[in-house]
């Protein structure tokens, strides 16, 4: 079972995603935070495999929870607003994936189970579509010297990966094996000095990689 605390300084919103995620047979809702540092408190205590986090909550916002929690849980980023101007500042704290709240049931299920499983929800529906906005203003021109050195092949697939592709997607695009994609993606963070896909696609949008439509 994924074991996921909710953080929501709504209780509508906490009820109704933990509605969601209980109809799941691989997923348990094993805490509730109504507000940033209840949201810490209980992820010390009850351990969560995810934490789906508010972006806007009382006493601590979702942004600090997010770089307090990053590297022991991994934090899904929930919020009402298309454009944010925390978005960008939570994926660079190590967010595993960002979701508006309207967000269907089956894709915060999906965000939820990417997140176990290592990897990041970034929907082009979504996440991408916030990725062009929050990092157009920092993105240098195609010109310009990358700032880490990755290999042709590398590049190609951080593109994929901002695209919202998963590793059998990108397996399938480039006639690789999954394996592969794999080992390429952990070479893409280590070289980033990232911690998820988030931060490869980041960083993708900021360098003008070509992104698979």
């Amino acid at each position: 079972m994924i074991r996921v605390l909710v953080a929501d300084d709504q209780e509508a919103v906490r009820r109704s995603v933990r509605r969601i995620l209980e109809a799941q047979p691989d997923i348990e809702v094993v805490g509730e935070a109504v507000d940033g540092l209840a949201a810490l408190e209980l992820a010390a205590d009850l351990r969560p495999d995810v934490a789906l986090v508010d972006i806007r909550m009382p006493r601590l916002d979702g942004l600090e929870v997010t770089r307090r929690l990053s590297g022991s849980v991994r934090v899904v980023v929930l919020t009402t607003f298309d454009l944010d101007e925390y978005v960008y500042p939570a994926l660079q704290h190590g967010a595993a994936g960002f979701l508006l709240k309207r967000s269907g049931p089956s894709l915060l299920a999906e965000a939820v189970r990417a997140a176990a499983n290592g990897e990041s929800l970034i929907s082009p529906s979504v996440t991408v579509r916030l990725l062009k906005h929050v990092t157009a203003p920092r993105r240098p021109a195609r010109s310009a010297a990358p700032v880490v050195a990755l290999t042709e092949r590398e590049v190609e697939i951080a593109g994929h990966v901002a695209a919202g592709r998963t590793n059998a997607d990108i397996a399938a695009e480039l006639f690789i094996s999954a394996g592969t994609v794999k080992t390429h993606v952990a070479s893409i963070q280590r070289k980033l000095g990232v911690a998820n896909r988030v931060g490869i696609a980041v960083h993708a949008w900021e360098m003008g990689y070509p992104v698979p439509q």
